[in-house]
């Protein structure tokens, strides 16, 4: 006799798509991930570039059956904005880091 009901890995249905999330400082692009699993309910949850975990901004998202398309959005142009400051050093060379010195 042949077994019932879900299939060993089967998910419920739900929402596919593509999710921005504006990363906070931080969180590691894997804490982002998840806790959009535990948003949506499933494992198939994956990101489009990795952000470092002081980082803030754009984190794209691939939920479901939208994991099957990173590979052809991942290799796109980005464009990246940042804020410099000089003229501090830290011991940790971060701006976390405890201020050893500063230049003007």
């Amino acid at each position: 006799m042949a077994r019932q009901g879900k299939r060993r890995g089967a998910e419920a249905p739900g929402a596919s798509g593509f999710l921005v999330v504006d990363k906070p400082a931080g969180w590691t692009s894997h804490d982002v991930v998840d806790a959009a699993r535990g948003w949506f309910g499933t494992r198939r949850v994956g990101h489009l570039g990795t952000l470092d975990p002081l980082a803030t901004g754009v984190l794209p998202l691939a939920i479901r059956a939208a994991t099957k398309l990173v590979t052809y959005v991942q290799d796109r142009d980005k464009g990246y904005a940042g804020a410099i400051r000089l003229g501090r050093v830290t011991d940790t060379l971060d701006a976390e880091g405890r201020v050893l010195r500063e230049y003007s």
